[in-house]
């Protein structure tokens, strides 16, 4: 059971996607696990071939716990067989706290269901297992997405649409809340924050992308947030001590930049999935993963490297709202920038008051590796960027 955030202490093993004797390669998703955030899409670390499935359904294990034996090619098997995973029953005599693994994708697997409905991976495959139009179905998930048992309820005779809404859906949110607390208050008692704010002329870099996307279809156009979230992976590039990790022996500086985007759900609650190698990517890669990020978290459908890879977290209040923020810090990350909203206000400009669109950047930043200079650095490296929009 991998370890899916700071927050997290166990997971309930939902849907297997693999069976023994299937090879697999590294970035492959073998599994799906329910946590207080979702259900989490498990992907392979390592290339080799499928031993066993140590682990049944419906089971709730604590990190670090073994899910599946993977041998490498010429690996001889342990000696010890594993207990055999159970066969799929009918979905009428599937419990709703347990469901059986479905067959291995492929072109004969059953076609998902309720297309635009957030679900999460496993009531999606067992909605098209045993017929069911997800748009039947009440979800009982954060933002009212529809998990694994909403499907076998419904399968059952249970819950439908139609009906109230279950107690389980304030419930969920506050596991969700919960584990939100947990990761915060340990943040805010292990790191030593301190903040710097910076006040940025954004003028430049908005009549920019206001021309730039003049001359383009509307989807293909560029948010502000998107040169934010660049400028941001540059500097992060440039300063080292704003990207990493702190663990047990100290810091580890990030051989890329992981962005971390926090995504605010619809029912409450914050999620902070990464994007990699986000300063390398060209502002319309980075416009197009950052949408998919934020439609994935919203369905509940993001996968596990993206929760346990953020280097640097960016949070942006969007284009309207506060004029400023200050966050905490996402252990074992070492920053975090927060962004207001861009507001038009008097600017000085070569001697003279003018108009200029302004927003406020503030970074949160650990004390045990940085301090004010590399964090005013940081904050000039952004500065630095966003008066050069066109190099983005």
């Amino acid at each position: 059971m991998p370890s899916l955030g700071a927050d997290m202490e166990a997971g309930t093993l939902v849907e297997w996607l693999v069976r023994p004797g299937d090879r697999v390669t590294r970035g492959d998703i073998v599994a799906v696990v329910e946590t207080q955030k979702g259900a989490i899409e498990i992907e392979i670390f390592e290339d080799g071939i499928v031993h066993s499935l140590d682990v049944e359904l419906g089971a709730r294990l604590p990190v670090g716990a073994q899910l599946a034996t993977i041998l490498s090619d010429g690996e001889a098997p342990p000696s010890a067989p594993a207990a055999p995973i159970p066969d799929t029953p009918s979905c009428a005599a599937v419990a709703p706290e347990m469901s059986a693994p479905p067959p291995r994708p492929d072109t004969t697997a059953p076609v998902p269901t309720g297309f635009g409905i957030a679900a999460s991976p496993a009531a999606r495959h067992r909605a098209a297992e045993c017929g069911l139009d997800l748009a039947g179905v009440t979800g009982r998930g954060p933002d009212g997405a529809i998990l694994l048992a909403d499907v076998e309820a419904a399968a059952t005779g249970g819950t439908t649409k139609g009906t109230p809404r279950p107690a389980a859906t304030s419930d969920a949110m506050a596991q969700m809340r919960k584990a939100i607390a947990a990761a915060m208050q340990r943040s805010k008692r292990e790191i030593p924050h301190f903040q710097l704010a910076q006040t940025i002329d954004i003028h430049t870099a908005s009549d920019w992308l206001a021309a730039r996307n003049a001359d383009v279809p509307p989807g293909e156009r560029i948010l502000l947030g998107t040169l934010f979230m660049k400028a941001a992976a540059v500097a992060a590039a440039n300063v080292k001590e704003m990207n990493g990790h702190y663990e047990a022996d100290g810091f580890r500086p990030a051989p890329g930049v992981n962005l971390g985007v926090a995504v605010a759900l619809r029912g409450g609650g914050l999620v902070a999935p990464a994007i990699p190698d986000a300063d390398r990517l060209p502002l319309p890669a980075l416009m197009a993963a950052m949408k998919d990020l934020v439609s994935r978290a919203r369905a509940m459908r993001l996968r596990s490297s993206e929760l346990t890879t953020g280097t640097l977290t960016v949070s942006s209040l969007g284009e309207t709202g506060a004029d400023a923020m200050s966050g905490i810090i996402f252990p074992p990350q070492v920053a975090l920038l927060g962004i207001g909203a861009p507001k038009l206000r008097p600017w000085v400009l070569d001697g003279t008051v003018v108009p200029r669109r302004l927003a406020t950047f503030t970074l949160s930043a650990d004390h045990r590796v940085s301090d004010g200079r590399q964090a005013n650095r940081f904050l000039a490296e952004i500065e630095t960027a966003l008066q050069h929009p066109e190099a983005l």
